[in-house]
């Protein structure tokens, strides 16, 4: 299972993003996982930035399919609180310390197109990354 922060399922839909190919192969392998908050960063960004309400919706969709399909993880207190714990270690806004609480409450990779805070610190992997770690690991036996 990989968790998704917002940047990832934004570059998935903006084909002029640098990490849009990888970002959107990145969707079509394995389990999903990302934050509630997802929803609201995506709105955000396709109806403010953007202005573009189709756009919008298809982000919108993605996260209720990962809801549906994977793992939407909720914000509650205890994830609030290593949320404020990892924001104050790693200087991180408290958006970006949430989703690496919620990739560590599930014990999974947090994929993020965030080079400067998340993936040059450790806490985050690109999507390039993520898609050439499962490229070369061997698929499960079947029965």
């Amino acid at each position: 299972m990989t968790f998704l922060d917002a940047s990832v399922l934004l570059a998935a839909e903006d084909a002029d993003d640098a990490n849009h190919e990888a970002s959107a192969a990145l969707l079509k392998i394995g389990a999903l996982s990302t934050l509630d908050l997802a929803v609201y960063e995506i709105t955000n960004v396709a109806e403010l930035r953007w202005r573009d309400p189709a756009a919008s919706l298809r982000l919108r969709e993605r996260v209720w399919a990962i809801a549906e399909l994977g793992i939407l993880v909720r914000v509650d207190q205890p994830l609030a609180e290593r949320a404020a714990q990892l924001a104050r270690q790693h200087g991180l806004s408290g958006y970006d310390a949430a989703y690496v609480a919620g990739a560590e409450r599930l014990g999974v990779a947090l994929a993020s197109c965030d080079e400067r805070d998340l993936i040059s610190r450790g806490l985050a992997r690109s999507p390039a990354d993520l898609l050439a770690s499962s490229k070369a690991e061997p698929p499960p036996e079947s029965d």
